[in-house]
């Protein structure tokens, strides 16, 4: 399929949500799930998240996944010619495009990891190449990769993207959890990803009780404009498997949660990749 001159070659998928929503369980088993499916030639998952739990959700020892790149020195005075910290002029527009084959880690399923880390505060003056590095990168990632890119962001998406880089990803998944904290920072989300043109918004209601539950929440987002994908049931199997560190798709793989991620899969390659 992926072969064929004028067919899509990649999709790029983003994940947010507030803390302990389980955005990252989320974006791990879409990963993984992804991967299995032998739909897209290669799957590349990127932790942009400041907890960095994406490599354990996927299976990955801690000591395989090596520093954020945000946190790599030498390799930020390389490509930008001022470390974090020193003064004087940097390249904004570094050359990146070699960073993912390099610094990637192999995963479970075939699907690689790449830790960001985290854009720091701009008011902070000394980590300005840092930012500049891991900004082209994503939109390196997101614009230029011809494979599916699942990204865990952090919550606050607007300043980790600019709005080149936003244009290119083609849908972004907001996970809400019942509650009305939740519900109101996947609105904020939402707004923001329509200010910053991404092409497509989606809610995700995780952790519902029930179906009525998922239903209250489902109604509240879309009557804010806000379209819901799929929901994902309460799932003691995906607290057993956080406690045990482990990924859940590995601890429980017929936990009903595994079924409904795979069911929102379907539904997103159906309609934004056949």
């Amino acid at each position: 399929m992926n072969g064929t001159t004028g067919e899509k070659k990649g999709l790029k998928i983003g994940v947010a949500g507030k803390g302990g929503v389980g955005k990252t369980l989320v974006a791990s088993t879409l990963a993984r799930l992804a991967a299995r499916s032998g739909t897209f030639s290669q799957v590349l998952a990127i932790d942009n998240d400041p907890s960095l739990n994406l490599g354990m959700a996927l299976g990955i020892p801690v000591d395989e996944i090596g520093r954020p790149i945000s946190e790599m020195r030498d390799l930020i005075k390389e490509r930008t010619g001022a470390a974090p910290g020193e003064s004087g002029p940097f390249k904004l527009n570094p050359r990146v495009s070699d960073i993912p084959d390099k610094f990637a880690v192999p995963g479970p399923d075939g699907v690689r990891l790449l830790v960001l880390g985290t854009i720091r505060d701009p008011g902070s003056g000394c980590l300005c190449s840092s930012n500049a590095l891991v900004r082209e990168l994503l939109y390196h990632l997101i614009v230029q990769r011809d494979e599916l890119v699942v990204l865990d962001f952090e919550a606050g998406i607007e300043s980790s993207m600019g709005r080149a880089t936003s244009r290119g990803l083609d849908l972004l998944l907001v996970v809400v959890e019942p509650g009305q904290k939740s519900i109101q920072v996947g609105e904020k989300l939402a707004s923001m990803a329509k200010q910053l043109n991404i092409k497509h918004v989606l809610a995700v209601v995780n952790k519902a009780s029930d179906e009525g539950e998922a239903r209250l929440v489902s109604e509240r987002l879309t009557s804010k404009d806000i379209g819901v994908i799929g929901s994902i049931p309460q799932s003691r199997g995906a607290i057993e498997a956080d406690m045990k560190g482990v990924p859940l798709l590995d601890h429980a793989p017929d936990d009903m949660a595994i079924g409904a991620i795979k069911r929102i899969l379907d539904h997103i390659t159906n309609q934004f990749y056949n």
